[in-house]
Order: structure tokens, then C-alpha cells, then sequence
């Protein structure tokens, strides 16, 4: 049984110009000894219409034509002597009729002193002198019985053809296996590298050879391995991170408690306001991990409802605004004079909005804090502004990434995640919307967001 697809396209492509070259062949076959077989009837009538006019211009009619010139052939006797053989004569192929269309030259169908109709006169070729017709030539249909040079010819021809055939034959397999080693080439590569990566060897990369759906193929390979194996980097790098941030309060809520069960520490209320505070942050952790896992299901749950965003807005900032004049930072709302109203989740788009300011206070000390929405290109665009350190340019294309963060140090008293962002971009996403961010250090970052009416 056939496996390789090399091997059937090598014998696919041989067996397409076997098919070929073999039509080619019989078509040349037929049309070469056709033809030659008109040359020699052509032949052959000139040499009988040059005897019958010589005869006829000797004679000045045509008795005894058919003795002299065209006797007919005789059953052959069995010679005593085979050197007293004499050579038969060679069967006439054209009759010849004179001016009144009787035959007088038999052959074929056409029998001695026949009366033939004018119709078949007609056909026949005039045999003309000094300008009187004084005889017809007529076609019998006959096949020409060739001379031995003739048919030597002829076999040579035959030979010629079948070497060429072969010769085809052999190009072709050369070929073939030549066009299907390049064409399956891509194929092996892909089969190797798929096999590589599910033995765990995620980073493959094929070279590309050519523009065609083979390429196509190939490119599309490269980025599923690329976004791959940074799927599962990323992937290990969280799992890193909530380990991180699961241990560390656990390791606190452990020391503390097992410290007072073995009466080292006494139950205090600033000591159960620490362990307090650590449960907070794992169930904040635990809430920001599912809701991540809803949306990367697909099954993060929309109420939407007609908010109007200026509203929503003003909600946002009043819910950071003590902890924005306690940091000395400048927080407005400023939104266009048209009331615009969109359909979404208004809890889910104030915590989007949320996690923005609150990333924004986090890094500005003693600066402004803007929230602007308004109109562009038939879409609406909220825009989170702030004056504060900035985000350095190695890092924007990161800060979505779950547990990614500029800063290495992770502020785990006041309850982050480090997930803040990703939710936010999830959130959006789920809105059929769009964010952006911008930022240069030193000067502030610009948060946008694009959503759709």
C-alpha cells in the first residue's frame, strides 16, 4: 500500500505523460502513414497517367492499353525453378474510362467495357491532349501496396516514434520526482515540525520556500507555533504569579495562626485585622481569576441596559474622588454637551473604569487625572488621562498581560492583583469595543477606548 505522496505524484505525473506522449505518438502515426500513403497514390497516379498519355500519343487510341501497360495480375504456378520466377505485376489502383465513360482499364469495382453515369465521370481527373479530354482517371479507393524502401520508411518512423515515447517517458519520471520532492518538501517539514511540537517542542519555524498555498501554509504554521509556545510561557509565568500571590498571604495567615494556636501571640484586633486583610486580598484574587476565566470562555455575562456615559462617568470619579484630593491629584470629568447614551453593563464598564483611575493614582502624585468622553468617526470614545510617572516604551505592548506589571513591586497591603488591566481589555473586548493606551515617561499615560453604538 502506497504512502508517499511523492511516490504517487511521481507516478501520477508518469502516467499523465505516458497518456500524452502515447496520444501523441498514435496521432503521429496515423497522420505520418496517412500522408504518406497520399504521396504514394500521388505518386502512383502521375506514373499512370504519364504511361496512359504516352500510350495513347504513340498509339492515338487506346487498343490494347490494357495488355500492353496494365496487364492484370495471374494466379501464381509453383516453378520448377524458383530463377525461372517471373515478377507478377503490381495491382492496378485507378481505372481508366475513355471520353464516352466506358471503361477500359479495370480495376477495383470498375468492370472491363463498363458504361460509368456522368456523375462518376465527374469526379474522376480528365486526362487531356492538345487540349481534347480523351480520357478519366478514376479513384478506386484502393490502398497502394508499398515497395520494400516504402515500407522500411515507414517501420523507421514507427521505430523513431516508439524511442521518443520512451525517451518521454524517462524525462517525465525524472521530472516527476523532481516537481514532487519540491511539492511535498514543505509537507515533511510541516510533518516534522508537528511532531516536534506535540513532543513539547513548542518554538518551530519552517523556512518559507514560495508565495503559493504551500507558503500560505507554512506562515500560518509559523505563527501557530509562535503565538503557541507564548501561550504557554505566559501561561507558566501566571501560573508563577498566582502562586506568588496566592503564597504570600497564606504564608501570613499560616505564621499568624499558628503562632496564637500555639499561644506565642495573643488573638489581638490589629493582628485579626491583618489576617483580615490578606482574606480580602485572596478573595480579590480569586474574583479577578474568574473573572478572567469567563471571559476567556466566551461566557462573561452582559446585563445591558441604556447608560449614559457622562453619568457613568461622574460615578467613577466620585468613587476615587476622596482618595484623588488625599494624594493631591486633580480628578475631572469632562464630556460633550449632547448626552451620549450606549448599551452596555454598566457594572462591568464602571469596574473597567475603575481599574483604570486606580492604576492612574497609583503613579500620579500630585497631578491631574482626566475622564473625557465624546464622538468620533460614528463611534464613542472614553479617554482615561493622567500627568503621572508614565510607562516606559518597552512596556506597553505587556501591560494587558495577566500579572504583568512595570513596577516589579506588587502592592499586596491594598488589595491588588495585578490583573486590573487584563480585566479591563476583557471587559472591552466583551463589549465589541477597543482599547489603546500611550504613554511617554515622565509625562502621563492616555488610556482609549472605542465602543461601538
Amino acid at each position: 500500500m502506497m504512502k508517499s505522496i511523492s511516490l504517487k505524484l511521481t507516478l501520477a505525473f508518469l502516467l499523465v505523460s505516458l497518456i500524452v506522449a502515447g496520444l501523441a505518438a498514435l496521432f503521429t502515426w496515423q497522420a505520418t502513414t496517412r500522408e504518406f500513403e497520399t504521396v504514394v497514390v500521388e505518386r502512383i497516379q502521375d506514373d499512370f497517367t504519364t504511361k496512359a498519355t504516352t500510350y495513347y500519343q504513340e498509339h492515338g487510341s487506346w487498343k490494347g492499353i490494357t495488355q500492353n501497360l496494365f496487364p492484370r495480375p495471374t494466379q501464381p504456378q509453383q516453378p520448377n525453378n524458383a530463377q525461372n520466377q517471373q515478377p507478377q505485376p503490381a495491382p492496378v489502383i485507378f481505372a481508366l474510362a475513355d471520353q464516352r465513360g466506358i471503361i477500359i482499364v479495370p480495376a477495383g469495382e470498375y468492370r472491363p467495357k463498363e458504361k460509368i453515369s456522368d456523375a462518376i465521370l465527374a469526379e474522376g481527373t480528365p486526362l487531356e491532349i492538345d487540349g481534347v479530354v480523351v480520357g478519366v482517371i478514376l479513384k478506386t479507393g484502393q490502398t497502394p501496396e508499398l515497395s520494400a524502401t516504402e515500407q522500411r520508411y515507414l517501420e523507421r518512423t514507427n521505430q523513431a516514434l516508439l524511442l521518443a515515447t520512451g525517451a518521454a517517458a524517462i524525462i517525465a519520471l525524472l521530472l516527476g520526482g523532481f516537481l514532487a520532492r519540491s511539492l511535498t518538501r514543505p509537507i515533511r517539514a510541516l510533518t516534522d515540525a508537528t511532531r516536534a511540537v506535540a513532543s513539547g517542542d513548542l518554538a518551530q519555524e519552517i523556512h518559507v520556500r514560495s508565495q503559493d498555498e504551500l507558503g500560505e501554509l507554512t506562515i500560518s504554521f509559523n505563527q501557530m507555533s509562535a503565538d503557541l509556545a507564548r501561550a504557554t510561557q505566559s501561561r507558566r509565568q501566571m501560573t508563577a504569579d498566582i502562586a506568588h500571590d496566592l503564597g504570600t498571604p497564606l504564608t501570613v495567615l499560616g505564621g499568624y495562626l499558628e503562632a496564637m494556636q500555639e499561644g506565642v501571640l495573643k488573638a489581638t484586633p490589629e493582628r485579626i485585622g491583618v489576617m483580615h486583610t490578606e482574606i480580602m486580598h485572596l478573595q480579590h484574587l480569586v474574583r479577578d481569576l474568574r473573572t478572567l476565566s469567563l471571559a476567556d470562555a466566551g461566557q462573561m455575562s452582559l446585563n445591558r441596559n441604556r447608560v449614559e456615559i457622562g453619568a457613568l462617568l461622574r460615578r467613577v470619579a466620585s468613587s476615587y474622588q476622596l482618595t484623588a484630593e488625599k494624594n493631591g491629584v486633580e480628578l475631572s470629568v469632562k464630556t460633550e454637551s449632547a448626552p451620549l447614551s450606549l448599551q452596555i453593563d454598566e457594572e462591568r464598564m464602571a469596574q473597567a473604569l475603575g481599574n483604570l483611575v486606580s492604576n492612574a493614582l497609583r503613579y500620579t502624585a500630585e497631578g491631574k487625572i482626566s475622564l473625557r468622553s465624546f464622538m468620533r468617526n460614528g463611534r464613542a470614545i472614553i479617554v482615561v488621562e493622567d500627568t503621572g510617572a508614565g510607562i516606559a516604551t518597552k512596556d506597553l505592548s505587556r501591560i494587558f498581560e495577566r500579572f504583568y506589571r512595570a513596577d516589579e513591586a506588587r502592592n499586596l497591603a491594598a488589595g491588588e492583583s495585578g490583573l486590573g488591566l487584563a480585566i479591563t481589555r476583557s471587559i472591552i473586548e466583551a463589549h465589541g469595543g477597543e482599547i489603546s493606551v500611550q504613554s511617554e515617561v515622565g509625562r502621563g499615560t492616555r488610556f482609549e477606548i472605542q465602543l461601538k453604538f
